[in-house]
């Protein structure tokens, strides 16, 4: 592999305009059919297989007239008025009229025709249903939508919400800031404004091939409104970490005097080399999301992967040509004008990385007990971890869905917001109608409902539905356990009628995702962390160290599981990450954070025992291999995980609360895996253990294939070359 690598390195840089001219071409190439095709329309959460999803196809077939997305506008008269007083009843009238000329509304229903006036006759909600799903409606229409709650008389309150609203996060300026802050940290790692600009533009390209190929994808898949987030996220934090760490490569080795080329490519054929095993670890994590079984999340996995991938060959190859084209000045001024022989910071044996390391290695016991304790406080919160599909409640408080969830709680109840569908299929008419008739009397029974409104049936009468309305929110606890149990009852209202009753709605919906998910979790896990201890065990040919990398993650998640819900769900300091109101985590977050987790934890854990590997195997005892390892690796390290924590942070910083959360969880938990966990108790776990770290049974020595991470062929070719050159 090293070898490889190395010749691959030594090409790119001695081809480096043709190199380099590729991969601009690609990105132009692939930029020109993107702004041909457009970006493609971003799909709803869909389980196929599941209860609710059957009955969203039911309705879809049955009722193809309310497939388009629907959207509630709710109107609040002035204290002491009503919508049925007759300036009421004009003003609501106005409301309709609006409605109706919104381009792609089918139809805008007033609350005289539904009865959908609440008790004391102030509050009234308006239908509207729009022809497209609301993935494909335009922000234009988005926007005439959103305006009719502007102009109303004073004192009234007009807020439209609903599906109509439910548009793609935008990003904005916000990952903006988490760039600025990874550039800066590079200028002070490198101490070089060049070297760090070009990092910088490396993983950039990455990132806009990889996002490009997603969108341009997305005509062909069907994609949720978060992959192209979680793709640019991934992308862009683990292309500049790769880039970082061959870049810091190529800096020593010209340090210690090796010519530019042959610098390049050590600098490919070592850390790049650790670059491409981390970078499968997180391939292999993501694209094990396949195993779930939902397309969505497959999706999201797939796409994540492929612009990791991406990250990790323009780390391979574009990165050495950008080094050909800087020539010194990735040095920075101390080392230019010295000669080259001034070698970087974090190679001197003084240096903060060595000195800690050797603070670990001498007081381990105290360090491991302080980590361990302090990881498991901080996890505790998980015990309390609940998840839901995100809904209205949970969005900015400036938003106009928000208000329209708020004013629909008070003046419905909050389950009007959470309203579940029964729908009943069978083979006759006069069948239905007799189902429909008992499953809404089964229902009423039930204590956590409000009522049940009046079936509707479809033109053949085959297919009829009901809306049940909860007493409890969508995301309540009480909402999902109303939903297991009219699922419950009405099993055996199907049976007894032979048709077929279904549930669906936001909570039904969420409860089938996260079973689904529950009984995937264990296989997932099997096969993601399986596949990455063996990718380790043949990387470090050791067996103690995948096995304590798996259990430092475990460590890691946990930390990050607990604080995103102390801070998400119980909403303690939510204020400083701008979080409005606390909630159910979003369903998929679980095992969306564990799979990327793994890999980029593992990534780190690469990145530093590769080096501690590399010194063991070229005579270092193994104790010296450690503090070594940590002390040339601690400054690259640490300034990875900086960049990729303001990354994350930055995805934090977006209105969106399911964004919002993923980032803040990624964040944390990278920041925890790199400072406490790979920093701090890898060090300590490896000095107790000396050389039996890298002991693996002779048999399976002998059956693994060698794939040289250390760089060893590259070295002996080094002294075969050196012996053979003729002495004077």
């Amino acid at each position: 592999m090293a070898t490889v690598l190395y010749r691959i390195g030594r090409f790119a840089y001695g081809r480096r305009g043709l190199v380099a001219s590729a991969w601009l071409v690609l990105l132009a190439a692939l930029a020109g059919v993107l702004l041909t095709l457009g970006t493609s329309p971003t799909s709803s959460v869909t389980i196929p297989g599941t209860e609710s999803q059957r009955a969203l196809e039911a309705l879809a077939t049955e009722f193809p007239q309310a497939s388009g997305a629907s959207g509630a506008v709710v109107v609040r008269a002035p204290e002491g008025q009503t919508v049925l007083a007759p300036a009421g009843k004009a003003t609501v009238e106005g409301v309709v009229a609006r409605a109706s000329k919104v381009p792609g509304v089918v139809g805008a229903v007033g609350p005289y025709d539904t009865k959908a006036i609440s008790p004391d006759g102030r509050y009234a909600l308006v239908t509207v249903q729009f022809a497209q799903t609301a993935d494909e409606l335009t922000a234009d229409q988005r926007a005439a939508y959103e305006a009719l709650g502007r102009g109303a008389p004073v004192g009234w309150t007009v807020a439209p919400g609903g599906e109509p609203l439910n548009a793609t996060p935008e990003i904005g300026s916000t990952e903006g800031i988490g760039v600025v802050v990874a550039l800066v940290v590079l200028v002070l790692t490198f101490g070089s404004l060049v070297a760090a600009g070009m990092t910088m533009v490396n993983a950039l390209v990455g990132v806009g091939v990889g996002m490009i190929g997603v969108l341009l994808i997305g005509h062909a898949v069907e994609l949720s409104s978060v992959t192209p987030v979680l793709a640019l996220m991934l992308g862009l934090a683990v292309g500049i970490d790769y880039s970082l760490f061959i870049s810091s490569r190529y800096r020593h080795n010209l340090a210690i005097g090796l010519d530019r080329e042959e610098a390049a490519g050590r600098a490919v054929g070592t850390a790049g080399t650790a670059v491409v095993f981390a970078g499968l670890t997180v391939i292999i994590a993501l694209a094990g999301l396949s195993v779930v079984g939902i397309p969505f999340l497959t999706a999201m996995g797939l796409a994540a992967a492929g612009t990791v991938l991406v990250a990790v060959l323009v780390a391979v190859t574009l990165l050495p040509a950008l080094l050909g084209f800087a020539g010194d000045r990735v040095l920075s001024r101390r080392q230019r004008t010295s000669g080259g022989s001034q070698a970087d910071p974090e190679e001197a044996a003084g240096s903060r990385g060595f000195a800690w390391a050797r603070v670990v290695v001498r007081h381990r016991v105290p360090v491991l007990l302080a980590g361990v304790v302090l990881l498991g406080a901080v996890a505790i919160p998980a015990a309390d971890l609940r998840l839901a599909l995100p809904d209205d409640g949970t969005a900015p408080t400036s938003s106009s869905k928000r208000t329209a969830y708020d004013l629909i709680s008070e003046g419905f109840g909050e389950g009007f917001n959470g309203r579940l569908v029964m729908v009943v299929h069978g083979d006759g008419e006069q069948q239905v109608q007799q189902a429909t008739t008992a499953a809404a009397t089964a229902a009423t029974r039930l204590d956590g409902v409000l009522a049940v409104a009046p079936g509707q049936a479809s033109a053949d009468g085959r297919t009829a539905i009901l809306a049940v309305i909860p007493k409890s929110g969508p995301t309540d606890e009480a909402t999902v356990d109303l939903v297991r149990g009219l699922r419950s009852a009405l099993a055996d209202t199907a049976s007894s009628t032979r048709t077929d009753i279904s549930v669906t709605g936001v909570t039904a919906v969420g409860v089938d995702v996260s079973d689904k998910l529950a009984d995937a979790l264990p296989v997932y896990l099997l096969v993601v962390v399986g596949l990455g201890f063996v990718l380790l065990m043949l990387m470090f040919r050791s067996v103690l160290v995948p096995l304590k990398a798996t259990l430092g993650f475990l460590l890691t998640i946990g930390a990050a599981f607990g604080a995103t819900v102390a801070i998400f769900q119980w909403g303690w300091l939510s204020g400083l990450v701008g979080l409005d109101t606390a909630g159910p985590l979003v369903s998929f977050l679980p095992i969306l954070l564990i799979g990327i987790l793994f890999g980029l934890a593992m990534d780190y854990e690469v990145f530093l025992v590769s080096r501690m590997r590399e010194d063991f195997v070229h005579g270092h005892a193994a104790r010296e291999a450690v503090v070594a390892g940590v002390g040339h690796g601690a400054r690259v390290v640490v300034a990875a995980a900086l960049i990729m924590v303001s990354v994350f942070a930055g995805f934090g910083l977006v209105e969106d609360p399911v964004i919002k959360s993923m980032g803040f969880a990624l964040a944390f938990g990278v920041a925890v895996d790199a400072f406490v966990v790979r920093l701090s108790l890898v060090p300590a776990v490896m000095s107790f253990l000396g050389d039996r770290a890298w002991w693996l049974p002779r048999w399976l020595d002998r059956a693994l294939p060698d794939i040289d991470i250390e760089g060893e062929k590259l070295r002996a070719a080094e002294v075969v070359e050196r012996d053979l050159q003729p002495t004077h």
